[in-house]
């Protein structure tokens, strides 16, 4: 990401004089080069607008140029912001709008007009934020002093947000199968996630991907098991099973690379004529480089897939469901039948060949792991409510497996919902939410809300505050929001 850049601009006036205007240039500069060390991407001061004129080239800068992913805005004096009406009608990128200033603390013994007239953060921030919300514009506000550590660390979750909305811009994925049969929730307007989300969602006959499998090499093939072998614990014998499946890795993405990039996969247990197995462990590896993935047709958890963790640099992310519960001690074990991704794994996974019982095909190879733990974690699911995409973001916390389970043939997690087990788990199916979600360690629930607003959807967020009541009323309050839009 850091090859991405968030330009910073500053708002002023000339009212101030030259001298004034050259100290508002080099504070932000200086600010901008700090606050750089710290995040993600590159923050790089652009310019201080002083005019309507001055913003509008700014943001045609902005929106031009392709590795820039968004704005930092502050006001280190006083900026009237009708000034800022044009230029803010024409910005395509996010904007983060920092409420900061350049000294720390007041200089009580020497403070005087020309201190005051040169710092006026808190009466421009005021002003710019005012024209913000006239104009109904998203905009991320963050508090505290640049240096500040809670405020860099904000500012880093949103350069990560910033990221993420520029990557779904280009997600594209591929689908070998449609949706499986009297399924609803994997159901969902592609065009309406086109056109709002960016993601691009086209189907191929599973015949087009077969040909790609038949024309692995042996070679090919030999290269991606010594792969294996750095990464996974060989626990079988059957290795022609295992040879199978790298053939399908290979096979599945150099198809989605030659087919012009796509970074999501949809397949479906029901549609694999040509294939000996279900994509088992060629899905799990092919997660670990960042492939979203969605499991009977849902395309719309691959894309979500592939955005969230391209925001979490591909580590403990993926595709997960809600499997069984032991309702006794409040647990919710999540899995899927092979395709849960090594990055939830909690030690070096094994490639195991078992019986899958389900697709009549043969026994197909797969990664068994036990899933990490993490006292912070969230499980998000997008819907399609009718008239539009619904994101839902429920806090959990992963938990080790309280007992072994060596029956058990695949990968999987283990979590507590909050606020609680029985409320958690009623204000997730109040929302709709589904049984596919993507759960992550790594991306928070701020970051997935900040996201869901730059996207324009409906968030719905379930944590340790929420009260059933209360959250079914919000439910209903956004349905009759939704209708009026």
């Amino acid at each position: 990401m850091k090859e991405k850049i968030i330009y910073w601009l500053t708002g002023s006036q000339t009212l101030y004089g030259d001298d004034v205007l050259k100290h508002v240039a080099e504070h932000s500069e200086a600010m901008a080069n700090y606050v750089n060390k710290f995040m993600p991407v590159t923050v790089k001061y652009l310019t201080t607008c002083k005019s309507s004129d001055e913003i509008v080239a700014a943001v045609k800068k902005v929106n031009a140029d392709d590795n820039c992913l968004g704005i930092i805005t502050w006001c280190h004096t006083f900026s009237p912001a009708k000034m800022w009406i044009n230029g803010l009608k024409l910005l395509q990128k996010p904007m983060c709008h920092f409420a900061t200033q350049y000294n720390e603390k007041l200089p009580y013994d020497t403070i005087d007009m020309d201190f005051m007239n040169e710092n006026q953060s808190a009466h421009g921030d005021r002003e710019f934020g005012y024209i913000v919300a006239r104009m109904r514009i998203d905009n991320k506000v963050i508090v505290g002093h640049y240096t500040d550590e809670r405020a860099l660390k904000e500012l880093y979750s949103w350069c990560r947000v910033a990221a993420g909305l520029a990557f779904s811009k280009t997600v594209k994925v591929c689908r070998f199968s449609d949706n499986m049969r009297d399924v609803a929730v994997t159901e969902g307007d592609k065009i309406d996630a086109h056109e709002n989300l960016g993601w691009q969602v086209d189907y191929y006959p599973i015949g087009d991907l077969v040909e790609y499998i038949n024309a692995v090499s042996e070679k090919e093939i030999d290269a991606l098991m010594k792969e294996y072998a750095k990464k996974y614990t060989m626990a079988t014998d059957r290795e022609s099973v295992v040879r199978e499946q790298a053939k399908y890795e290979i096979a599945i993405q150099r198809f989605c690379e030659d087919k012009g990039g796509y970074i999501g996969i949809v397949d479906h247990f029901g549609t694999l004529h040509g294939l000996n197995q279900l994509p088992g462990l060629a899905i799990q590896d092919l997660q670990s480089k960042g492939y979203g993935f969605g499991a009977e047709g849902d395309w719309k958890i691959a894309a979500l897939g592939a955005v969230m963790q391209y925001m979490a640099d591909q580590k403990g992310t993926g595709l997960m469901e809600d499997y069984t519960y032991d309702m006794k001690d409040g647990l919710c074990l999540g899995a899927h039948m092979l395709e849960v991704s090594p990055q939830f794994a909690a030690t070096k996974p094994e490639i195991r060949v078992h019986p899958l019982g389900i697709g009549g095909k043969s026994d197909p190879a797969r990664l068994v792991f036990e899933g990490i733990a993490a006292p912070e974690a969230i499980a998000v699911s997008m819907v399609d409510m009718g008239n539009r995409m619904r994101l839902i973001i429920q806090k959990i916390e992963l938990v080790e497996y309280p007992h072994k389970m060596p029956e058990l043939p695949v990968g999987g997690l283990m979590w507590k919902y909050k606020p609680n087990f029985k409320d958690g788990v009623a204000a997730w199916i109040y929302a709709g939410g589904a049984h596919h979600t993507v759960v992550s360690s790594v991306v928070t629930a701020q970051e997935m809300i900040d996201l869901g607003n730059a996207w324009g959807v409906e968030v719905v967020v379930i944590d340790e505050n929420t009260e059933l009541n209360e959250f079914k009323q919000k439910l209903a309050w956004a349905d009759r929001i939704w209708k009026m839009r």
